[in-house]
């Protein structure tokens, strides 16, 4: 597995640093390579990488291409960017900070670097990077199938209640995203998020409320509630993971 990292570093040119740094990730069994700060060159070789660097020489800046390029990309291909540079200089790097993994200082320790790399490969494969996920429906069944259509791009937990959504993000779970049954027993959708929006703790969490109802009269009553959007159960897998990652873009 280690032999498989490849990190993409990013600079204007290939320089003294830039090669210790790769030097010293070989032997840490990490497979690094090199990239100008081209855009045609950073998009050919994107795929190749699980991470990005971008090395900053003193008083650059990266491009508006460059940069929504990466903003736009890491997103969607859940990775994230290391940026190497002078304080003043990455600072000044207009990429979201939930983008980026570390900010690292010259004279860089290329020990920490490599350390670096390796706990971001570990976090990737154990799923710890990509956003969360509560859905919280009585149906198992149901659950059990969204599961499956969303692991792959996210973590997901399931719980079969409101009472246990409250009793589950009260023992410190982090969670972006919250999927709600609109008609549950004992407790319904509009009663748990009523409950949500009460704690200081998930008022803030977004919620999308899943029904089974479509006509005009159900969906109003949805969306009175100011919920972040419904989505009906009986959507395909391609447009439920499309109304999902849409969702997360228009948060950045």
């Amino acid at each position: 597995m280690m032999e498989k990292k490849k990190l993409m570093v990013i600079g204007e040119k290939e320089n003294f640093i830039i090669r210790v740094l790769l030097n010293k990730l070989q032997g840490a069994r990490i497979s690094g390579f090199f990239v100008p700060a081209e855009l045609m060159d950073i998009a050919t070789n994107w795929d190749e990488a699980f991470l990005v660097a971008y090395y900053l020489e003193k008083d650059e800046v990266i491009p508006d291409e460059i940069r929504t390029f990466l903003i736009d990309h890491l997103a969607d291909d859940h990775k994230q960017v290391i940026l190497i540079g002078e304080p003043v200089d990455t600072s000044g790097v207009m990429i979201p900070r939930e983008l980026v993994y570390e900010i690292m200082t010259r004279p860089l320790d290329y020990d920490a670097f490599a350390s670096a790399v390796d706990s971001y490969e570990e976090k990737r494969a154990s799923g710890e990077l990509k956003k969360s996920i509560l859905i919280v429906d009585d149906d198992p069944q149901y659950m059990n199938l969204v599961r499956e259509w969303l692991k792959e791009d996210y973590r997901v937990s399931m719980v079969t209640s409101g009472l246990r959504a409250m009793k589950w993000l009260g023992a410190d779970n982090p969670v972006d995203l919250i999927l709600l049954d609109y008609e549950m027993p004992v407790v319904d959708g509009p009663q748990v998020l009523e409950m949500l929006r009460s704690e200081s703790t998930t008022k803030h969490i977004p919620v999308i409320f899943l029904t089974g109802n479509d006509d005009k009269d159900s969906v109003m009553s949805v969306m009175s509630l100011h919920p972040q959007g419904y989505i009906l159960k009986t959507v395909s897998q391609t447009e439920l993971i499309h109304k999902i990652k849409t969702f997360f873009l228009e948060q950045k």
